[in-house]
């Protein structure tokens, strides 16, 4: 029997970022800190760097060795082939591809085969794979998109609760909660001067939580939330039928929300972002040796 191919593949997105070997049919893998190059290039590439030394370390390669491996990169904030390229240049790797971090969760979700993603964690976006190739939407950063995400629901939310204050809105008991506990409404605006995505997120859970406790402005988040991943699936050309993963912290607790076509659809997904990660590594290696 052939000896596994050495391959290395990077998952990293804004909350944490993944690395994995395999070498000589054993499986490394490495967590550390989120990794933007959008947000702070420098900090990211010190994340990389850092969980790429703490996988040669576990899996008791000289540096040398591991930079001798196959690397496919999946990386939040790659925008462009530009900022590609300056990542690439960045590590030493022999053969290396870095591209933004969707592909490799669309090609763990549905391996070989067709369909759509909808991840939703801090971030969101979907995508489709079919014959033809691959097509994303969204993904576009908390403050022009990723609609449907934690930091998106974490931010209307407190836009609710503000609102709500000023009695525009009918006042909640998700409203009340968020203006207490970061004391009133000047806690919330001092909240939300500071916060980034993640922070934002981390408001996700009790928002999801007083949704299914009938809460009026969560339910009414998670639903528009809802609404704009039927409206996604059905711009990237999603028909009935056509298998749907939920991805994320996030995607599974939106299936109540949706459309029963969409319900019937859904499938667990094949495998993470950091398996496609690996396959788009091999399939990388492959065509380097030909």
């Amino acid at each position: 029997m052939a000896e596994p191919r050495a391959v290395l593949g990077v998952d990293g997105g804004g909350s944490t970022c993944r690395v994995a070997l395999l070498w000589q049919g054993q499986r490394h893998e490495v967590i550390g800190a989120g990794a933007n190059v959008t947000s702070d290039f420098d900090a990211a590439l010190a994340v990389l760097r850092d969980c790429l030394a703490a996988l040669g370390e576990r899996a008791q390669l000289r540096p040398e060795v591991l930079w001798a491996v196959p690397a496919y990169i999946g990386l939040a904030g790659v925008l462009d082939s530009r900022c590609a390229a300056r990542v690439a240049a960045a590590l030493p790797f022999a053969t290396v591809m870095v591209e933004e971090d969707r592909p490799a969760a669309l090609a763990g979700a549905l391996g070989a085969g067709t369909g759509c993603v909808v991840s939703v964690g801090t971030g969101s976006f979907l995508g489709r794979k079919t014959s033809a190739g691959t097509k994303f939407i969204g993904g576009h950063g908390m403050v022009l998109g990723d609609e449907a995400s934690g930091a998106w629901l974490g931010r209307r939310a407190l836009a609710g609760a503000l609102q709500a204050a000023d009695g525009i809105v009918p006042d909640t008991a998700l409203c009340i909660s968020m203006r207490d506990r970061l004391g009133g409404v000047t806690g919330v605006i001092d909240f939300a001067r500071s916060a980034g995505a993640a922070e934002f997120a981390a408001l996700a859970p009790e928002i999801v939580t007083a949704a299914e406790a009938d809460d009026a402005l969560a339910q009414g988040l998670l639903a528009e939330g809802a609404g704009y991943i039927v409206r996604g699936l059905h711009a990237l050309g999603w028909r009935p039928g056509e298998p749907v993963c939920l991805l994320g912290g996030l995607g599974p607790r939106y299936a109540p929300w949706l459309a029963p076509e969409i319900l019937a659809a859904l499938v667990p997904p094949r495998g993470s972002a950091l398996d496609g990660a690996l396959a788009l590594a091999a399939t990388l290696a492959e065509r380097a040796e030909r």
